[in-house]
């Protein structure tokens, strides 16, 4: 083999080479060893339904801190939407593993307002869904839910800030006007204060339909600043 043709050839393979996207090194898979225990050590043990406001269920598969809190930022502002398969198998796992869930829920996605879904070219919370739904075989509404009025950012604001910044952000969305869903589980990445949620659940309960509560990625310890 000619000598250039072995450097052309090393050269595509540095190229095509996977990296974590968490730490930059070589990975076979989503992430590096490395990284990958470091995400799956924020996984909650003992899943499990845990109360929330306004009559709505959590289900969380991890802790928002630490590499999971690393891994969805990479997945929203770093472009990396291929990180929301093992994410969202992940909470399918937790969801499964529940002792109790209920059987007919149809998952709604929160959705993002449409200008800041084609900036980042995606909505994180659709694709997870979309794993998710392909493990535990729910169906998904993809247009359940629209977000009508673009909203500033969540982080930072207090409890009483986010809820006012999420007033009537949201409208039904097409195919929850087609038909009357079975009980809806929302599905998102995060959950903090549970503003979002609550602002998402009241907007379908005020069409009607029950809302029985919500499954992300991760949920965060509330601080001082957001109470």
């Amino acid at each position: 083999m000619k000598a250039w043709v072995r450097h052309l050839n090393g050269l595509i393979s540095v190229l095509t080479v996977s990296r974590c996207p968490l730490c930059e090194r070589p990975a076979d898979a989503y992430f590096c060893t490395s990284c990958a225990r470091q995400v799956q050590a924020c996984e909650l043990k003992g899943h499990k339904v845990s109360p929330g406001e306004d009559s709505l269920c959590i289900v969380a598969w991890g802790r928002y801190t630490d590499a999971l809190k690393r891994a969805i930022a990479s997945l929203k502002y770093d472009n990396h939407p291929e990180l929301a398969l093992p994410l969202g198998e992940w909470l399918a796992a937790a969801w499964l593993e529940l002792p109790q869930r209920p059987a007919r829920l149809t998952v709604v996605p929160i959705p993002m307002h449409v200008s800041k879904q084609q900036q980042r070219g995606f909505n994180q919370a659709e694709l997870l869904a979309e794993h998710f739904c392909d493990q535990t075989r729910l169906p998904l509404l993809r247009q359940g839910l629209i977000r009508h009025r673009e909203t500033t950012a969540q982080f930072g604001l207090t409890a009483t800030t986010r809820a006012d910044n999420l007033k009537d952000a949201f409208a039904i969305g097409k195919d929850c006007l087609a038909r009357s869903p079975a009980p809806v589980l929302l599905l998102d990445d995060i959950y903090t204060t549970g503003a979002t949620v609550r602002s998402a659940a009241q907007t379908l309960r005020r069409q009607g339909i029950r809302v029985w509560g919500v499954a992300v990625v991760a949920q965060a310890a509330l601080d001082r600043k957001t109470q």
